[in-house]
């Protein structure tokens, strides 16, 4: 606890909160930022310091350290490798649900799949994207649309590749294990035919992704700053309110390489306050917040 003799002191060096149970300075929060930016490419503003201190405090109190100038010695010691990972994981939202922006899977279900299915049904590989997959409802929503247009899709050529830069939440997407308030909005026939009914550990109702639902979905690490390992060229990414936590040029960034691993006449979804700005050239508006690379573009 900051006691109000050290109140002086820390009005010096900059003090974000006073008599908060941790210290937090200015510099402080720089030093987290910085490390935030450079590891997730994300930029910290400083009307961000205190969800920063919210959601950070939890860590301090696990680690035992009693002032952030020391939980920022710590990460970026050798010894704290593992610790900015928790980091990175605390500070990163994870806001999602199923069929968030309900008009991207109808989109994806009667403007994009319908001309798709003879071609994979011949064999041809059909690959989407949920980039910033969180705990898996977007990738699993995306799912649900193709399999209620290839009801056996499980057993073509085709998947979908989920990324986040949060282990935690892809772990959780890989076991897609969900409250019944979670999947409030599928439908009974959805829940049925996809989904298994479960009891937690305090025994309170959950659902379960079922096997054909799990086998279409790929949960993996991925950091949109960092290298892409994929090399195939995807039908639809998904790719929303992610952009809009990095800065222009980075964003910018992105739409370019994005729209680089796209079939032609592939489809951006984005979210619903981002737009493809520095890289309208590569794409035509195709309905809100959704976008097709552009003819003449090459994938």
């Amino acid at each position: 606890m900051i006691e109000k003799g050290q109140l002086p002191a820390l009005r010096a060096h900059g003090a974000v909160f006073e008599g908060r149970e941790f210290a937090f300075t200015n510099r402080d929060f720089r030093r987290i930022a910085e490390i935030f930016r450079e590891d997730a490419g994300i930029a910290l503003p400083e009307i961000k310091a205190p969800l920063v201190y919210s959601r950070l405090v939890k860590r301090l109190r696990t680690l035992g350290l009693e002032t952030f100038k020391r939980y920022c010695a710590f990460v970026e010691s050798e010894e704290g490798a593992a610790e900015r990972e928790h980091m990175i994981a605390a500070l990163t939202t994870n806001i999602t649900r199923f069929f968030r922006e309900p008009h991207h899977f109808e989109h994806l279900k009667y403007k994009v799949l319908p001309s798709l299915v003879e071609g994979v049904r011949r064999g041809n590989p059909l690959r989407i994207w949920s980039a910033g997959c969180s705990s898996g409802e977007e990738p699993y929503s995306i799912a649900l649309t193709v399999l209620s247009a290839i009801p056996d899709a499980e057993r073509l050529d085709v998947k979908i590749l989920a990324t986040d830069i949060n282990k935690d939440v892809l772990t959780a997407g890989h076991q897609g294990v969900y409250p019944e308030s979670a999947i409030a909005q599928l439908s009974r026939q959805q829940r049925a035919d996809w989904f298994t009914p479960s009891r937690d550990a305090g025994r309170e109702k959950v659902w379960r992704a079922g096997e054909a639902l799990r086998a279409l979905v790929s949960f993996r690490e991925l950091n949109l700053m960092g290298e892409w390992p994929m090399k195939q060229s995807y039908q639809a990414i998904f790719c929303r309110n992610v952009a809009i936590y990095f800065e222009d040029k980075a964003q910018t960034l992105i739409w370019h390489r994005l729209a680089g691993l796209l079939t032609p006449g592939g489809c951006l979804y984005v979210g619903h306050s981002e737009r493809v700005n520095g890289a309208t050239e590569k794409f035509r508006l195709d309905g809100c917040t959704t976008y097709r690379l552009a003819e003449g573009t090459s994938g």
